[in-house]
């Protein structure tokens, strides 16, 4: 029996783990949607999704959110990473300030800066973004970014 590895798509043999040998103990196995205990819509007996379905509904953590958010940022804009300056609640979402080099200079305190704010909801995925301001590296500026 082999089960497809998600993060690089190659199979591999199963592990016998306690989803296992709770096969053994009178669960049924090779249900269409993969629900190990009989439940035709996925749900375990004390009505939770499986593991691999729950991780998607639940909230990601802050520190994956500015991850996250910083990623698409970078991957947007071309840009380098500098830092995430700021994250806040923003209902059910994150509103994050990443900040990235805008253009390189000699000598590096005078790189030019960005201060991007990305807007992502409780799974991480980002729903706008905004560059909100612009200075160089050695600037001292107010506001906390």
């Amino acid at each position: 029996m082999t089960e497809r590895h998600e993060d690089t798509g190659r199979e591999r043999p199963a592990r016998r783990t306690a989803a296992r040998r709770g096969e053994r103990a009178g669960q049924r196995e090779g249900s269409p949607d993969g629900a190990r205990d009989g439940a035709p819509d996925g749900t375990a007996r004390n009505g939770t999704a499986p593991a691999r379905r729950r991780g998607r509904s639940r909230a990601v953590l802050p520190a994956e959110a500015a991850r996250r958010a910083a990623e698409q940022i970078v991957a947007l804009t071309g840009r380098e990473l500098e830092s995430v300056v700021s994250i806040e609640r923003q209902g059910e979402g994150w509103r994050i300030g990443v900040e990235v080099v805008e253009t390189r200079r000699i000598p590096d305190s005078a790189d030019i800066l960005a201060v991007f704010e990305a807007e992502v909801d409780e799974h991480g995925d980002l729903h706008g973004y905004k560059r909100i301001s612009r200075h160089s590296r050695g600037q001292l500026h107010g506001g906390g970014r």
